[in-house]
């Protein structure tokens, strides 16, 4: 089968299984073939003999091929594999479509009869997918198929039994929910799909033992090391917003509001990271509970989850050595990020987070969270379109960056502007560079953290250029070619670089507070 990873790269990936290596967690799987069940590197199983087992790149691949995951391991915890090129047009659109895939409301859109994983036909998924893509239907699936080795519809299908295997064995969520939250459209499609493919009663998956109501509802979700949690926590610990974020220990808090199906759902949100295991655990309010999964993918975006340490590391490790466990921070909400951008222009992150706490005091909404001080929902695209001049100059935000945050409210909100992973970045950064106050840099800082472009690159970027001892965008592009197709991750980690070269008064500052405020000329931090 082609699908099969075949010899000599098997021969590695059993000496990672032998190993347990959670570096290469989520980039292959292997199938058992004695036992028809196909695990992570990481499962703590007797390892199988060699003859036994197949390896798959996608799990998707592995249920194709008839095998069931296994129950230990659980292969919904593993990070994604993504394997990125810029020389590669073909493998760049099968994996935006797949991006696409991944986010539950496309799996609720989709969830009519044709396009239901019991049932599956053509239907009008990828014609929706293409669309957005700007391919024909036809040459979208002819680049996936050649990509992952398996249909649009088989991937897909994949995608939605593991988010409910994972809802059932860590949430309480009712069966009906788990259903429709995993892009099913009925129960008995739901538990039909289920016992097919995996031979298992949903039920029986249920663990006894469930959180308390009002607690929360928590998943797991892994990466591969190394992972600067460190680094991470206090990137966003700098920029916290007061009232909306909340970084304590190995805790992040935030609240969040989240548009599904026409409802929209508000809550909070608290990602703890246990280093020792590689997983972050995730808690969510009751409130945001039916909106789960598409929330995991989020998460698993704006922590950099699914990168892959090993491929990054052989591009940067030499320029960049002692940087191998940065990420690269996301976003929970592309609108969001992109209003902090704006803000953050040609000011220093401490006053851009002054204007944000102002913005969020103005027009955001009261909510309710377990975490003193934790109270506001950052403002939506609606009252930021609506907020009058006034209103806006009385906040200190001057008049080129009201008409830059009208333009981006009204764009995201009349649906022009998708400022979420999956879509085309070249057309995305043209549709925010014709917007009113944002150009370039700004567009591909929002590329790099909102549309989770590896490639993304500011070369406008003054502490950046300084980083680089260049004097020149033109230079700063010159220079930083040998790091395609990471030079989002070269951004982090030249100015991280830029920060360790200052002199340090105390251990506890993060990276971006030893940037002195002359170097930060272009809010490139924010």
């Amino acid at each position: 089968m082609q699908n099969i990873i075949a010899s000599p790269e098997s021969d590695a990936c059993y000496l990672a299984l032998k190993a347990h290596d959670a570096r290469f967690d989520g980039s292959f799987f292997a199938a058992v073939t004695s036992t028809g069940i196909y695990c992570r590197p990481v499962c703590r199983v007797k390892t199988p003999r060699r003859e036994n087992i197949h390896f798959y790149r996608h799990a998707a691949q592995a249920e194709a091929a008839g095998f069931r995951p296994c129950l230990r391991c659980r292969p919904e915890l593993a990070p994604h594999a993504v394997s990125w090129s810029t020389e590669d047009a073909s493998r760049i659109l099968a994996l935006q479509a797949a991006r696409m895939m991944d986010e539950p409301q496309v799996w609720s859109s989709t969830s009519s009869p044709a396009d239901d994983v019991s049932m599956p036909t053509r239907g009008g998924l990828m014609a929706r997918v293409a669309q957005r893509l700007g391919v024909s239907d036809r040459h979208l699936r002819r680049i996936f198929e050649a990509h992952f080795g398996v249909s649009p519809l088989q991937y897909l299908q994949t995608r939605r039994l593991l988010a409910a295997k994972q809802l059932i064995a860590d949430t309480r969520l009712p069966m009906a929910q788990v259903a429709l939250s995993s892009g099913f459209s009925s129960v008995r499609r739901f538990n039909d799909a289920f016992s097919q493919h995996y031979g298992l009663n949903p039920s029986a998956l249920r663990r006894a033992k469930q959180a308390p109501d009002g607690q929360g509802v928590s998943v797991k979700l892994g990466w591969r090391p190394p992972y600067d949690v460190a680094a991470m926590l206090n990137f966003l610990h700098f920029r916290g917003l007061a009232g909306v974020e909340y970084v304590e220990g190995q805790d992040y808090w935030r609240t969040l509001h989240v548009i599904q199906d026409g409802q929209t759902r508000q809550g909070w949100i608290r990602v703890r990271f246990d280093e020792a295991c590689a997983m972050a655990v995730v808690t969510l309010s009751d409130s945001l509970a039916a909106a789960l999964p598409a929330l995991i993918n989020r998460v698993r975006a704006a922590f950099d989850l699914d990168a892959d340490p090993i491929a990054i590391n052989a591009t940067l490790h030499d320029d960049f050595p002692l940087c191998d466990g940065l990420r690269v921070p996301g976003t929970l909400d592309g609108f969001e990020l992109a209003v902090r951008a704006v803000l953050g222009q040609q000011i220093t992150v401490a006053a851009a987070r002054t204007l944000g706490a102002r913005l969020v005091g103005a027009f955001g909404e009261p909510v309710e969270t377990p975490v003193a001080g934790l109270n506001r929902l950052f403002p939506t695209p609606a009252a930021l379109a609506a907020a009058g001049p006034d209103a806006l100059g009385r906040l200190g935000i001057t008049r080129q960056r009201q008409a830059a945050l009208h333009g981006l409210s009204e764009a995201v909100l009349s649906g022009q502007l998708v400022l979420s992973p999956g879509g085309d970045v070249a057309m995305t950064c043209a549709d925010l560079r014709k917007l009113p106050g944002i150009g370039d840099w700004t567009a591909q800082y929002i590329a790099m953290r909102a549309l989770r472009w590896p490639d993304a690159f500011p070369a406008g970027d003054v502490a950046l250029q300084k980083a680089l001892k260049v004097g020149t965008a033109k230079a700063a592009e010159q220079a930083a070619q040998r790091w395609r197709p990471w030079r989002s991750y070269a951004v982090l980690r030249a100015w991280h670089s830029l920060a360790d070269s200052q002199p340090r008064s105390t251990s506890h500052h993060s990276p971006a507070q030893l940037i002195p405020s002359t170097v930060i000329g272009r809010g490139h931090l924010y």
